[in-house]
């Protein structure tokens, strides 16, 4: 989105959180929004002519701005407790949004909204590992922040309806993921110090890719 129009979104976007809540991300909530405002219909279109979807990226981008403002820089804890901690505040900062959080997820599940749901994920990720001290330039850079995404997006469904004293539901269910995603990485570790100069890991989770497709498809 043109960097111009941030300061309209973000004036826009307060108008429509409080109605968001109840009546959901709609054309309607946004246009009611740009009116309160102050932003008449041709500016608002410019600023957001991708319609809903492109309110809910400025949602996103000032959630993601929220956490890294939360967030000091990262100590000598391991890697993965930055991580946990770097999620876990990402949450935090929306629990006052909670319901037009969750009733973004509804809206980025249907059909042809996937690719921005994955873009919006995908952009978390990477403020996380940047934060987190990340600097692989390889195919690990993109492979860390798409695993990454799916941890943080499965673990936001069940934040949703997560009731627990202090979301330790929520955050139980973020431990076991993430030890999931180390156990995985160890894998993959071993099997490149076993298999120096053959067959790049990439090319092996291209196969395996492949393959699945293959077998779903037959």
């Amino acid at each position: 989105m043109n960097e111009a129009y941030d300061e309209i979104r973000r004036a826009v976007l307060d108008a429509a959180l409080p109605e968001i809540a109840f009546d959901g991300w709609s054309d309607e909530v946004l246009a009611r929004a740009g009116e309160q405002a102050g932003i008449d219909a041709d500016t608002l279109h410019l600023a957001f002519s991708g319609g809903v979807g492109d309110l809910i990226a400025a949602f996103s981008s000032q959630g993601d701005s929220a956490m890294l403002a939360a967030l000091d820089a990262p100590d000598e804890m391991k890697i993965r407790y930055r991580i946990r901690h770097a999620v876990r505040v990402r949450l935090e900062v929306d629990a006052g949004n909670r319901e037009a959080a969750r009733r973004a997820a509804g809206w980025l599940s249907l059909p042809g909204r996937h690719a921005l749901a994955a873009q919006l994920f995908y952009a978390t990720a990477d403020h996380i590992w940047h934060w987190a001290g990340d600097t692989a330039t390889d195919y690990n850079h993109y492979s860390k922040r798409l695993i990454l995404s799916g941890v943080i997006g499965a673990t936001r469904l069940v934040w949703f309806g997560d009731e627990s004293d202090g979301f330790e539901k929520s955050w139980a269910f973020l431990d076991r993921r993430i030890e999931n995603v180390m156990q995985f990485e160890k894998a993959k570790a071993k099997w490149q110090a076993a298999n120096e100069g053959k067959t790049p890991f990439s090319d092996l989770l291209g196969k395996l890719a492949r393959r699945r497709y293959n077998a779903r498809s037959a």
